[in-house]
């Protein structure tokens, strides 16, 4: 196990310097001057001496090169630097928006699961027919539809016809969440559904399975006993990547819904040019995105017996 994780993290260094080389770049490159940017969304008018001298307090002055090295320093003893707009720790910032974000996720990825699992099986057994049809034909027009388009239709069914639910983010955290979890879980659940599909057919054709209802083994108990638990590990690998897509696919739903999470988080940054901001939204997800890999790889290990044995060949 020390060794798995070891070989992970040696294989994910040159990854995350390269992200972090990437989005220095990109926000040097592409971005407004921060300070003018900063002036501008504050309609404040001073003079240039009062900007130079505030671009050199920020080392705004210096080569890419040494900005670069610069925050790469900081960034390795756990310093993110301070917002340019709010003049706030960037960490400190993070970790007040990372909860709601992380509630978004884990509660849209639920309702995934719980959707589409059972669904995904019972058109697999029923492939080829009429119900197998209807959930194919729902399924593409959920995975077609964009998540501005649902989210708009939600607002105005539960939130404004219906009232059943707060259309922005209110003091009621459970509530305010379960629009925009929705929202995303509509997407999610039709991609899941023809994968547990897929799996499930995949399985169902394999001759063991074959061979057991054959013998008359019920169903019911196959599925319980073999079909199940070989979906459930190709589900995890979908799960880790979905997880990643779903930190970084929030920003929209968040603005729609004005949810207080890192995803505004980050629209807003960019909009103000808080570079600081922006670029810890980036390490952050990557690192995170990262960890859930690294954590899939360790169920892995202790789940699937295959791995274990080629970890020793190895």
């Amino acid at each position: 196990m020390i060794k798995l994780i070891r070989q992970r993290l040696f294989q994910l260094i040159p990854i995350l310097i390269g992200i972090t080389v990437v989005s220095f770049l990109m926000m040097k490159l592409t971005s407004a001057d921060a300070i003018d940017r900063m002036y501008q969304m504050t309609e404040s008018v001073v003079s240039e001496s009062v900007k130079a001298s505030q671009r050199k307090e920020l080392y705004l002055d210096q080569p890419l090169v040494t900005q670069y090295i610069r925050w790469m320093k900081e960034l390795l003893t756990g310093n993110l630097g301070f917002s340019f707009i709010s003049k706030r720790p960037v960490v400190e910032i993070f970790l007040e928006k990372l909860p709601s974000t992380m509630n978004l996720c884990l509660f849209s990825l639920g309702v995934t699961l719980l959707v589409s699992i059972p669904i995904g099986i019972f058109s697999a057994l029923n492939a080829n027919r009429l119900p197998d049809y209807v959930v194919r034909i729902l399924a593409l027009f959920g995975n077609a539809m964009p998540n501005f388009f649902v989210a708009i239709i939600l607002i105005y069914i539960f939130g404004l016809k219906l009232g059943w639910f707060p259309i922005i983010n209110v003091s009621r955290v459970n509530q305010s969440v379960i629009l925009p979890g929705l929202t995303l879980a509509i997407s999610m659940s039709s991609k899941y559904i023809k994968q547990i599909r897929i799996f499930t057919l995949d399985e169902l054709n394999k001759e063991y399975v074959v061979g057991a209802l054959a013998r008359g083994v019920p169903m019911k108990q196959v599925l319980r006993s073999s079909v199940l638990k070989s979906v459930a590990f190709s589900l995890l690998s979908l799960v880790s990547i979905s997880f990643g897509s779903l930190l970084g696919g929030t920003a929209v739903v968040e603005t729609i819904f004005m949810l207080d999470g890192v995803g505004k988080m980050a629209i807003d940054a960019i909009r103000m040019s808080d570079m600081p901001i922006i670029q810890a939204y980036v390490i952050w997800m990557t690192l995170i995105f990262v960890g859930v890999h690294l954590l899939v790889d360790i169920l892995y290990y202790y789940l699937d017996p295959r791995v274990r044995l080629q970890g020793v060949k190895g």
